[in-house]
């Protein structure tokens, strides 16, 4: 190499390329609402993840650069990108309001907001209700509080766990039977929805005909009906480990154990007689007892039904 390119390359500095220190602003979250459900678990490290890069060169505004000089550099590519953050945006906005509309996701936040406490003392409320005295669903301000912070209220994690491990132990039971088929299991799952969706419908229709006015919503109901598939899979269990009598004990334990759980149900239907504290008389309100007797008589036939045939 001559040595006058080595001089001119001593004397000139290598320019070092440092990385970019601007970050792609982040839409801070609103504040948290004072009924809130769950605990706010998130990192403050996972909100710069999607920050991007700005290399210098290559077309690429550098991390020096004003705006203006950025926009000019390529105002194409600029204004696409804020023509499509701004249709995501919009279009965000329009799914939410229609899934709020046909799917109250805030309302199943709150049948969702357990934790493993609640969990456990709500399992030992179904196997054993008898020494459990206070049934009434606590509110604050009007507003049923967190089922994680009231053992009475309803929430939806259990029964739904428990329908999909009641399936898990159906098909355990046919497979010890060589009974064992997809079709099997799947008639299995799709004859319990049936039943649960019969029940719901059977008792909305009812409270409508005998004009009941309570705070009883279609989920409460899910819920409070929900429960007995916990019984359900004991008995089945027993039933795989000690024959048909320990089907027999076991079932007969949780079908009265339920049959006892709804009288939390019971609260609810009669709520203005309850929150009043006078007896229950009266044509309009005899005909809600015989319709709370109704939903709990059947629960423990349901649950026969749903497992007699598992056990042999």
């Amino acid at each position: 190499m001559h040595p006058a390119g080595l001089a001119a390359a001593a004397g000139t500095p290598r320019l070092r390329k440092w990385p970019s220190k601007r970050r792609i602003p982040v839409s801070q979250p609103g504040m948290a609402d004072p009924h809130q459900l769950f605990d706010d678990t998130s990192s403050a490290q996972s909100r710069g993840y999607g920050a991007q890069r700005a290399p210098g060169g290559l077309g690429y505004p550098s991390a020096s650069a004003s705006p203006q000089a950025a926009f000019l550099a390529d105002p194409v590519s600029n204004m696409a990108m804020a023509y499509g953050s701004s249709l995501a945006a919009q279009g965000k906005e329009l799914v939410d309001k229609n899934i709020d509309r046909f799917i109250p996701v805030t309302k199943l936040k709150y049948y969702f907001a357990v934790d493993t406490m609640y969990v456990g003392k709500k399992l030992g409320l179904l196997f054993f209700p008898y020494l459990h005295q206070d049934w009434e669903v606590q509110y604050q301000q009007d507003t049923p509080v967190a089922p994680r912070f009231d053992v009475n209220a309803p929430d939806l994690y259990i029964p739904a766990m428990a329908f999909i491990t009641y399936v898990l132990v159906a098909g355990l039971a046919l497979g010890t039977q060589d009974r064992f088929s997809p079709d099997l299991l799947g008639l299995q799952a799709s004859s319990a929805l049936a039943w649960l969706t019969l029940e719901v419908l059977a008792i909305l229709l009812s409270l409508y005909l005998v004009t009941v006015n309570t705070d009883l919503t279609t989920i409460d109901l899910v819920a409070f009906l929900g429960y007995k598939y916990v019984g359900m899979i004991g008995g089945v269990l027993m039933g795989l480990l000690f024959g048909k009598i320990g089907y027999y004990l076991v079932l007969g334990w949780c079908c009265a154990s339920i049959f006892v759980f709804i009288r939390t149900l019971r609260l609810k239907i009669l709520a203005e007689a309850a929150a009043e504290g006078v007896p229950v008389r009266g044509a309009r309100n005899q005909l809600r007892m015989y319709l709370t007797m109704a939903v709990a008589a059947a629960q423990p036939l349901l649950m026969y039904w749903l497992t007699f045939h598992l056990v042999r």
